[in-house]
């Protein structure tokens, strides 16, 4: 996978630029691995819940975006601390079948799974020993 967040600004706009909102975010702290089944993305979103996490897959572009939310108890007399939204971007690999890609979302951690296509996954030939 190839990380996407930060457009190259010499280039044409591609449409990894025209995806992305023209406001301030945080880039999210972001684990990768791979097994034979697949890829799994953890990604770490503190502040965001559950209807705040949007993740989605156009024109083999994986998306995930959250929106933070901060609850003041009473009226604030002063604020320096506000939460920023999260936003990062990754280019997807030929071989992860995008129509199984499936997550969770528990305590601010999202984890994706991005399943190999059948076609992606190693196959192993039996070889007759005589």
């Amino acid at each position: 996978m190839t990380e996407s967040t930060v457009p190259v600004n010499t280039a044409p706009k591609s449409d990894l630029t025209t995806t992305r909102e023209e406001s301030r975010y945080l880039v999210p702290p972001v684990d990768i691995h791979e097994s034979d089944e697949g890829l799994v993305v953890v990604a770490d979103l503190p502040g965001v819940e559950k209807e705040g996490v949007s993740v989605r897959v156009e024109n083999g572009v994986l998306t995930i975006q959250g929106k933070s939310v901060w609850k003041t108890i009473g009226t604030p007399i002063l604020e320096e601390f506000g939460l920023m939204s999260y936003f990062r971007q990754f280019e997807l690999p030929g071989e992860v079948d995008q129509e199984k890609i499936a997550g969770e979302f528990k305590n601010g951690v999202l984890t994706l799974r991005l399943p190999k296509a059948e076609k992606a996954k190693p196959v192993w030939i039996p070889v007759d020993m005589k």
